[in-house]
């Protein structure tokens, strides 16, 4: 097991009750709470039908932390749920640059599973091959606008910096994040007036 394993429980397990933390775009839909974890045969099940190998990290979480639920944005998705759209692809350059369903006939393209409801058509991705195996990417299924990879260098790494600045208070536009002074005064976020 992942030695960052039981610090993400702890954090996890402090946020809601921090005072003075960041409010978490969709929390109402999660309250924090995460779904049971899935067991090592649905994970490897999974693996087996759609012949990818589960990022590590992403996999030490889901099996020792929980398959759904809390998490940046409208939270967590159980990759292993038949509802769960299967492998995305990103599109290629010279296009909008979104992600378009995989098709499993094609090979030789990176794939991506969305692991995150952002609402819309916003995706959070976790890359499963190529160079991004096992970053986080942002993007749109329309393309519009470009896609964004995190700079942590796992999911874990991801998800604890979700919860850090969550907990100190920051606002992070990239993980949701609003701090308390911004909900407090949120017309100091608006662009001066054209003059």
């Amino acid at each position: 097991m992942d030695t960052r394993i039981p610090r993400i429980r702890r954090k996890l397990a402090a946020v809601p009750f921090h005072p003075h933390r960041s409010h978490s775009f969709g929390e109402e839909l999660h309250r924090f709470r995460l779904g049971p974890t899935i067991p090592n045969s649905r994970l490897t099940a999974f693996e087996d039908t759609h012949a990818v190998v589960l990022p590590d990290a992403y996999r030490q979480f889901l099996l020792h932390i929980g398959g759904s639920g809390a998490a940046p944005y409208y939270g967590l998705s159980d990759p292993t749920s038949p509802e769960q759209p299967p492998l995305y692809t990103m599109d290629p350059p010279g296009t909008a640059r979104g992600f378009s369903l995989a098709d499993p006939e094609e090979s030789g393209h990176d794939l991506f599973l969305r692991i995150i409801d952002m609402g819309c058509t916003d995706l959070a991705l976790i890359a499963m091959t190529g160079h991004l195996t096992g970053r986080i990417v942002i993007g749109n299924a329309d393309g519009c606008w470009g896609p964004n990879v995190s700079s942590a260098r796992d999911f874990l790494g991801w998800y604890e910096r979700w919860l850090d600045h969550m907990t100190a208070g920051k606002d992070n536009r990239a993980l949701e994040l609003t701090s308390p002074a911004l909900r407090a005064h949120p017309e100091r976020s608006r662009l001066a007036p054209n003059l």
